[in-house]
């Protein structure tokens, strides 16, 4: 039963994960996008965060996506007065997102994504030598 534990929270770390690289792909896709007009933001950064769950059925702590929030951090500033959404000094508001931090985060993602596969997988070898062994 521990072995099935073991895939089962892999398996919810593959789903956070998941939801998490969702996340980062839409900052990625939105870092350019910017308000219509001075009084409108651009878009603003968002980031995962995650919980302890226990599964009752199995009695197993699994993480899961606890909510998406939105980072409050400063925008940033752009100079182009020809900008519908330049505000009277000629600058334009562009979104948190820096696209370093987003890739950083994407392998970070991606790194522990592999490393709960790795962990099904290995839990999957040892069922079959032991049912190997039991034979």
């Amino acid at each position: 039963m521990d072995l099935l534990k073991s895939m089962i929270v892999s398996a919810s770390g593959m789903k956070a994960q998941g939801e998490r690289m969702r996340v980062i792909s839409e900052n990625l896709a939105n870092k350019d996008s910017v308000g219509r007009t001075a009084d409108e933001d651009p878009y603003r950064r968002k980031m995962v965060t995650f919980k302890n769950a226990l599964d009752r059925e199995t009695n197993a702590r699994k993480v899961e996506v606890d909510r998406v929030i939105e980072d409050r951090s400063e925008f940033g500033l752009k100079y182009d007065p020809s900008h519908p959404a330049a505000n009277e000094d000629g600058y334009v508001k562009i979104p948190n997102v820096n696209a370093l931090i987003e890739i950083m985060d994407m392998k970070e993602t991606q790194r522990s994504y592999q490393a709960n596969l790795g962990a099904i997988d290995a839990a999957k070898k040892m069922i079959m030598q032991t049912l190997d062994i039991l034979r």
